[in-house]
Protein backbone atom coordinates (compact mmCIF):
# COMPACT_ATOMS: atom_id res chain seq x y z
CA UNK A 1 0.00 0.00 0.00
CA UNK A 2 0.82 3.82 -0.18
CA UNK A 3 0.77 6.17 2.64
CA UNK A 4 0.77 9.55 2.78
CA UNK A 5 4.25 9.64 4.11
CA UNK A 6 5.69 7.66 1.08
CA UNK A 7 8.10 10.24 -0.68
CA UNK A 8 7.30 11.59 -4.21
CA UNK A 9 10.46 9.91 -5.63
CA UNK A 10 9.30 5.95 -4.71
CA UNK A 11 6.02 6.93 -5.52
CA UNK A 12 4.21 4.17 -8.17
CA UNK A 13 4.06 5.43 -11.43
CA UNK A 14 1.27 3.65 -13.46
CA UNK A 15 -2.43 4.31 -12.83
CA UNK A 16 -5.01 1.93 -14.87
CA UNK A 17 -8.38 3.33 -14.50
CA UNK A 18 -11.45 0.80 -15.39
CA UNK A 19 -14.61 2.53 -16.15
CA UNK A 20 -17.89 0.98 -15.33
CA UNK A 21 -18.89 -2.00 -18.06
CA UNK A 22 -21.50 -0.97 -21.34
CA UNK A 23 -20.36 2.70 -20.65
CA UNK A 24 -21.61 5.06 -23.10
CA UNK A 25 -18.52 5.93 -25.65
CA UNK A 26 -19.03 9.27 -25.60
CA UNK A 27 -19.22 9.31 -21.85
CA UNK A 28 -15.86 7.38 -22.08
CA UNK A 29 -14.11 9.92 -24.21
CA UNK A 30 -15.16 12.18 -21.33
CA UNK A 31 -13.42 10.05 -18.78
CA UNK A 32 -10.22 10.32 -21.41
CA UNK A 33 -10.55 13.89 -20.94
CA UNK A 34 -10.52 14.05 -17.30
CA UNK A 35 -6.97 11.81 -17.39
CA UNK A 36 -5.47 14.07 -20.06
CA UNK A 37 -6.03 17.02 -17.45
CA UNK A 38 -3.89 14.94 -15.16
CA UNK A 39 -1.18 13.72 -17.12
CA UNK A 40 0.10 14.55 -21.32
CA UNK A 41 0.48 10.55 -21.07
CA UNK A 42 -2.74 8.88 -21.34
CA UNK A 43 -3.52 5.53 -23.54
CA UNK A 44 -6.91 4.69 -24.04
CA UNK A 45 -7.90 0.61 -24.01
CA UNK A 46 -11.33 0.84 -25.35
CA UNK A 47 -14.24 0.02 -24.30
CA UNK A 48 -14.00 1.15 -20.78
CA UNK A 49 -10.39 1.02 -19.40
CA UNK A 50 -7.34 3.67 -19.96
CA UNK A 51 -3.66 3.79 -18.54
CA UNK A 52 -2.00 6.83 -17.30
CA UNK A 53 1.92 7.89 -16.98
CA UNK A 54 2.14 9.44 -13.42
CA UNK A 55 5.67 10.97 -13.41
CA UNK A 56 5.27 13.68 -14.46
CA UNK A 57 1.93 14.18 -12.73
CA UNK A 58 3.41 13.59 -9.37
CA UNK A 59 5.85 16.77 -9.63
CA UNK A 60 3.57 18.72 -10.89
CA UNK A 61 0.59 18.32 -9.29
CA UNK A 62 2.86 17.78 -5.45
CA UNK A 63 0.56 14.89 -4.16
CA UNK A 64 1.14 10.90 -3.71
CA UNK A 65 0.03 8.76 -6.85
CA UNK A 66 -3.36 7.87 -4.13
CA UNK A 67 -4.13 10.81 -3.95
CA UNK A 68 -4.58 11.80 -7.94
CA UNK A 69 -6.62 8.74 -7.92
CA UNK A 70 -8.53 10.08 -5.24
CA UNK A 71 -9.20 13.04 -7.13
CA UNK A 72 -9.26 11.48 -10.28
CA UNK A 73 -12.74 9.21 -8.69
CA UNK A 74 -14.44 12.46 -6.81
CA UNK A 75 -14.19 14.36 -10.66
CA UNK A 76 -15.85 11.22 -12.50
CA UNK A 77 -18.68 11.05 -9.92
CA UNK A 78 -19.35 14.73 -9.91
CA UNK A 79 -19.02 15.55 -13.21
CA UNK A 80 -19.74 12.38 -14.87
CA UNK A 81 -21.58 10.68 -12.57
CA UNK A 82 -19.54 8.05 -13.76
CA UNK A 83 -17.90 5.49 -10.68
CA UNK A 84 -14.32 4.46 -11.82
CA UNK A 85 -12.04 1.93 -9.85
CA UNK A 86 -8.35 3.17 -10.14
CA UNK A 87 -5.36 0.82 -9.75
CA UNK A 88 -1.60 2.57 -9.25
CA UNK A 89 1.23 0.71 -9.33
CA UNK A 90 5.27 0.63 -10.34
CA UNK A 91 4.20 -1.45 -13.75
CA UNK A 92 1.45 -1.73 -15.57
CA UNK A 93 0.41 -5.41 -14.83
CA UNK A 94 0.40 -4.45 -10.98
CA UNK A 95 -1.44 -1.30 -11.21
CA UNK A 96 -4.21 -3.21 -13.78
CA UNK A 97 -4.40 -6.75 -11.45
CA UNK A 98 -4.69 -3.76 -8.48
CA UNK A 99 -7.63 -1.85 -9.95
CA UNK A 100 -9.24 -5.59 -10.69
CA UNK A 101 -9.02 -6.28 -7.11
CA UNK A 102 -11.19 -3.20 -5.93
CA UNK A 103 -14.81 -4.73 -4.50
CA UNK A 104 -17.47 -2.53 -4.96
CA UNK A 105 -18.68 -0.08 -8.05
CA UNK A 106 -15.41 2.09 -7.66
CA UNK A 107 -12.20 2.71 -5.76
CA UNK A 108 -8.34 3.45 -5.26
CA UNK A 109 -5.77 0.84 -4.63
CA UNK A 110 -2.05 1.58 -5.40
CA UNK A 111 0.74 -0.68 -4.29
CA UNK A 112 4.26 0.94 -3.40
CA UNK A 113 6.89 -0.43 -5.39
CA UNK A 114 8.59 -2.12 -2.54
CA UNK A 115 5.49 -3.95 -1.63
CA UNK A 116 4.49 -5.08 -5.08
CA UNK A 117 5.90 -8.67 -5.31
CA UNK A 118 4.94 -9.15 -1.76
CA UNK A 119 1.26 -8.05 -2.63
CA UNK A 120 0.99 -10.16 -5.96
CA UNK A 121 2.20 -13.89 -4.54
CA UNK A 122 -1.15 -14.33 -2.39
CA UNK A 123 -3.40 -13.21 -5.00
CA UNK A 124 -5.31 -16.27 -7.31
CA UNK A 125 -3.09 -16.99 -10.48
CA UNK A 126 -6.48 -15.68 -12.61
CA UNK A 127 -5.97 -12.01 -11.30
CA UNK A 128 -3.00 -11.46 -12.19
CA UNK A 129 -3.58 -9.23 -15.39
CA UNK A 130 -3.32 -10.73 -18.90
CA UNK A 131 -3.86 -14.18 -17.30
CA UNK A 132 -6.98 -15.66 -19.11
CA UNK A 133 -9.44 -18.04 -18.25
CA UNK A 134 -8.18 -21.22 -20.29
CA UNK A 135 -4.15 -20.31 -19.09
CA UNK A 136 -5.14 -19.62 -15.70
CA UNK A 137 -6.99 -23.63 -15.73
CA UNK A 138 -3.90 -25.09 -17.83
CA UNK A 139 -1.96 -22.99 -14.52
CA UNK A 140 -4.35 -24.81 -12.10
CA UNK A 141 -4.17 -28.17 -13.53
CA UNK A 142 -0.45 -28.08 -12.57
CA UNK A 143 -1.08 -26.76 -9.30
CA UNK A 144 -0.28 -23.02 -9.32
CA UNK A 145 -3.17 -21.74 -7.90
CA UNK A 146 -1.25 -18.36 -6.98
CA UNK A 147 1.00 -15.54 -7.84
CA UNK A 148 3.62 -16.49 -6.00
CA UNK A 149 3.81 -20.10 -7.22
CA UNK A 150 4.04 -19.01 -11.27
CA UNK A 151 6.41 -16.81 -9.96
CA UNK A 152 8.50 -19.45 -8.11
CA UNK A 153 7.90 -21.78 -11.12
CA UNK A 154 10.99 -22.37 -13.70
CA UNK A 155 10.07 -20.52 -16.72
CA UNK A 156 10.87 -23.89 -19.08
CA UNK A 157 7.97 -25.19 -17.59
CA UNK A 158 5.73 -22.41 -17.55
CA UNK A 159 6.34 -22.45 -21.05
CA UNK A 160 5.28 -25.86 -21.46
CA UNK A 161 2.02 -25.32 -20.44
CA UNK A 162 1.36 -22.23 -21.91
CA UNK A 163 3.20 -21.77 -25.07
CA UNK A 164 6.89 -19.75 -25.44
CA UNK A 165 6.00 -16.27 -25.80
CA UNK A 166 3.12 -16.35 -23.12
CA UNK A 167 4.85 -18.45 -20.60
CA UNK A 168 8.15 -16.43 -20.59
CA UNK A 169 5.79 -13.21 -20.09
CA UNK A 170 3.48 -14.93 -17.44
CA UNK A 171 6.40 -15.78 -15.78
CA UNK A 172 7.87 -12.34 -15.81
CA UNK A 173 4.51 -10.59 -14.95
CA UNK A 174 3.84 -12.77 -12.04
CA UNK A 175 7.79 -11.78 -10.56
CA UNK A 176 6.49 -8.41 -10.84
CA UNK A 177 9.10 -7.57 -14.10
CA UNK A 178 6.58 -5.58 -16.87
CA UNK A 179 9.12 -3.48 -18.95
CA UNK A 180 5.90 -1.87 -20.93
CA UNK A 181 5.30 1.72 -20.98
CA UNK A 182 2.60 3.57 -21.31
CA UNK A 183 2.08 4.87 -25.02
CA UNK A 184 0.08 8.22 -25.64
CA UNK A 185 -3.17 6.96 -27.61
CA UNK A 186 -6.27 8.47 -28.42
CA UNK A 187 -9.45 6.36 -29.03
CA UNK A 188 -9.90 5.58 -32.65
CA UNK A 189 -13.57 5.27 -33.43
CA UNK A 190 -12.58 1.78 -35.86
CA UNK A 191 -10.26 1.09 -38.61
CA UNK A 192 -11.02 0.87 -42.43
CA UNK A 193 -9.94 -0.64 -45.38
CA UNK A 194 -11.44 -0.48 -49.11
CA UNK A 195 -11.23 -1.61 -52.43
CA UNK A 196 -12.60 -0.57 -55.82
CA UNK A 197 -13.66 -2.25 -58.48
CA UNK A 198 -12.38 -1.57 -61.98
CA UNK A 199 -15.31 -2.60 -63.61
CA UNK A 200 -18.70 -3.65 -62.27
CA UNK A 201 -17.68 -7.18 -60.57
CA UNK A 202 -20.08 -10.11 -60.17
CA UNK A 203 -19.25 -12.03 -57.00
CA UNK A 204 -16.96 -14.76 -57.57
CA UNK A 205 -12.70 -15.84 -57.45
CA UNK A 206 -12.03 -11.93 -58.30
CA UNK A 207 -14.28 -10.60 -55.14
CA UNK A 208 -13.17 -13.58 -52.91
CA UNK A 209 -9.61 -12.55 -53.70
CA UNK A 210 -9.88 -8.74 -53.04
CA UNK A 211 -12.08 -9.56 -49.78
CA UNK A 212 -8.92 -11.63 -48.45
CA UNK A 213 -6.87 -8.32 -49.84
CA UNK A 214 -8.57 -6.53 -47.45
CA UNK A 215 -8.77 -9.18 -44.59
CA UNK A 216 -4.57 -8.93 -44.84
CA UNK A 217 -4.79 -5.49 -44.89
CA UNK A 218 -6.81 -4.56 -42.04
CA UNK A 219 -4.99 -7.29 -39.81
CA UNK A 220 -1.71 -5.39 -40.69
CA UNK A 221 -3.28 -2.05 -39.53
CA UNK A 222 -4.53 -3.09 -36.61
CA UNK A 223 -1.02 -5.18 -35.09
CA UNK A 224 0.81 -2.29 -36.24
CA UNK A 225 -1.16 -0.16 -34.11
CA UNK A 226 -1.81 -2.52 -31.02
CA UNK A 227 -5.14 -3.35 -31.65
CA UNK A 228 -7.74 -5.81 -31.60
CA UNK A 229 -10.87 -6.14 -33.40
CA UNK A 230 -13.95 -7.38 -31.58
CA UNK A 231 -16.33 -7.05 -34.31
CA UNK A 232 -16.53 -6.87 -38.24
CA UNK A 233 -18.46 -4.70 -40.56
CA UNK A 234 -18.88 -5.75 -44.43
CA UNK A 235 -20.00 -3.02 -46.64
CA UNK A 236 -20.79 -4.16 -50.40
CA UNK A 237 -21.63 -1.23 -53.06
CA UNK A 238 -23.36 -2.24 -56.08
CA UNK A 239 -24.02 -0.64 -59.69
CA UNK A 240 -26.81 1.69 -59.56
CA UNK A 241 -26.01 3.10 -56.03
CA UNK A 242 -27.28 0.58 -53.93
CA UNK A 243 -25.59 -1.02 -51.01
CA UNK A 244 -25.45 -3.96 -48.07
CA UNK A 245 -24.24 -3.80 -44.43
CA UNK A 246 -23.98 -6.16 -42.28
CA UNK A 247 -21.92 -6.40 -38.97
CA UNK A 248 -21.07 -9.32 -36.41
CA UNK A 249 -18.77 -9.80 -33.89
CA UNK A 250 -15.81 -12.09 -33.68
CA UNK A 251 -15.86 -14.80 -30.88
CA UNK A 252 -12.97 -13.38 -29.19
CA UNK A 253 -11.28 -9.86 -29.94
CA UNK A 254 -8.64 -10.55 -32.45
CA UNK A 255 -5.96 -9.07 -35.16
CA UNK A 256 -5.16 -12.51 -36.66
CA UNK A 257 -5.44 -12.89 -40.60
CA UNK A 258 -7.49 -16.40 -39.99
CA UNK A 259 -9.99 -15.09 -36.98
CA UNK A 260 -10.37 -11.49 -40.03
CA UNK A 261 -10.90 -14.12 -42.85
CA UNK A 262 -13.53 -16.48 -41.30
CA UNK A 263 -15.99 -13.87 -40.22
CA UNK A 264 -15.30 -11.53 -43.29
CA UNK A 265 -16.04 -14.71 -45.48
CA UNK A 266 -19.45 -15.66 -43.17
CA UNK A 267 -20.80 -12.42 -43.72
CA UNK A 268 -20.15 -12.12 -47.38
CA UNK A 269 -21.52 -15.29 -47.68
CA UNK A 270 -24.92 -13.55 -45.49
CA UNK A 271 -25.05 -11.18 -48.62
CA UNK A 272 -26.43 -13.98 -50.81
CA UNK A 273 -25.30 -12.63 -53.65
CA UNK A 274 -26.15 -14.12 -57.30
CA UNK A 275 -26.24 -11.49 -59.83
CA UNK A 276 -25.21 -8.42 -58.07
CA UNK A 277 -22.59 -6.31 -59.87
CA UNK A 278 -20.06 -4.71 -57.48
CA UNK A 279 -18.31 -1.76 -57.51
CA UNK A 280 -16.75 -1.62 -54.65
CA UNK A 281 -16.52 -2.70 -50.92
CA UNK A 282 -15.06 -1.87 -47.21
CA UNK A 283 -14.34 -3.86 -44.02
CA UNK A 284 -13.75 -2.22 -40.78
CA UNK A 285 -12.98 -3.59 -37.59
CA UNK A 286 -15.65 -2.10 -34.85
CA UNK A 287 -14.93 -2.06 -30.98
CA UNK A 288 -11.47 -1.69 -31.22
CA UNK A 289 -9.66 -2.76 -28.07
CA UNK A 290 -6.02 -2.87 -26.92
CA UNK A 291 -3.89 -5.66 -27.99
CA UNK A 292 -2.01 -6.02 -24.86
CA UNK A 293 -5.36 -6.36 -23.15
CA UNK A 294 -6.96 -9.41 -24.95
CA UNK A 295 -6.16 -12.70 -22.80
CA UNK A 296 -3.61 -14.57 -25.64
CA UNK A 297 -5.43 -18.20 -25.09
CA UNK A 298 -3.86 -21.52 -25.10
CA UNK A 299 -4.36 -23.78 -28.06
CA UNK A 300 -3.75 -27.63 -28.50
CA UNK A 301 -4.03 -26.52 -32.54
CA UNK A 302 -0.32 -26.39 -33.65
CA UNK A 303 -1.12 -25.62 -37.11
CA UNK A 304 -2.55 -22.77 -35.61
CA UNK A 305 0.12 -21.72 -33.66
CA UNK A 306 2.52 -22.20 -37.03
CA UNK A 307 0.13 -19.83 -38.63
CA UNK A 308 0.71 -17.38 -35.76
CA UNK A 309 4.54 -17.17 -36.19
CA UNK A 310 4.20 -17.07 -39.93
CA UNK A 311 2.09 -14.23 -40.00
CA UNK A 312 4.51 -12.18 -37.42
CA UNK A 313 7.09 -13.03 -39.93
CA UNK A 314 5.49 -11.79 -43.09
CA UNK A 315 4.83 -8.49 -40.82
CA UNK A 316 8.44 -8.42 -40.15
CA UNK A 317 9.34 -8.78 -44.26
CA UNK A 318 5.86 -6.46 -44.90
CA UNK A 319 7.88 -3.50 -42.84
CA UNK A 320 11.04 -4.34 -44.07
CA UNK A 321 10.21 -4.29 -47.77
CA UNK A 322 6.99 -2.90 -48.64
CA UNK A 323 3.29 -4.15 -47.74
CA UNK A 324 3.14 -5.93 -51.12
CA UNK A 325 6.13 -7.96 -50.67
CA UNK A 326 4.03 -10.98 -49.94
CA UNK A 327 0.85 -11.91 -49.12
CA UNK A 328 -1.60 -15.07 -50.42
CA UNK A 329 -1.10 -15.79 -53.72
CA UNK A 330 -4.50 -15.31 -54.75
CA UNK A 331 -4.08 -11.55 -53.90
CA UNK A 332 -1.29 -11.06 -55.97
CA UNK A 333 -2.68 -10.42 -59.47
CA UNK A 334 -4.46 -7.24 -57.47
CA UNK A 335 -1.37 -5.61 -56.66
CA UNK A 336 0.21 -6.68 -60.18
CA UNK A 337 -3.15 -4.52 -61.64
CA UNK A 338 -2.51 -2.16 -59.16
Amino acid sequence: MVNAETPLGVQPSVMHVRCPDRLPEDTYRQVLELLADMSPVVQALPPSAALVELKGALRYHGVGARRLGEVLRVRAISLLGVDVRVGVGPTITVAATASGQIVGPGGVLAIAPEHAAGWLAPLPVQALHGIGPRQAEALHDYGIHSVGLLAAVPPATVQRLLGGRAGRTAVDRARGFDPRLVVPRALPASATVRHRFDRHTLDGAAVRAALLDLVVQLGVLLRGRGQAARALTLTLKFAGGTRWEKTRRLIEASAHDEDLRTLAYQLMDAAGLQRGRLTGFTLTGEDLADADQVAEQITLDHAREARLVAEAAMDRIRAKFGPTAIGPATTVPLHRAS
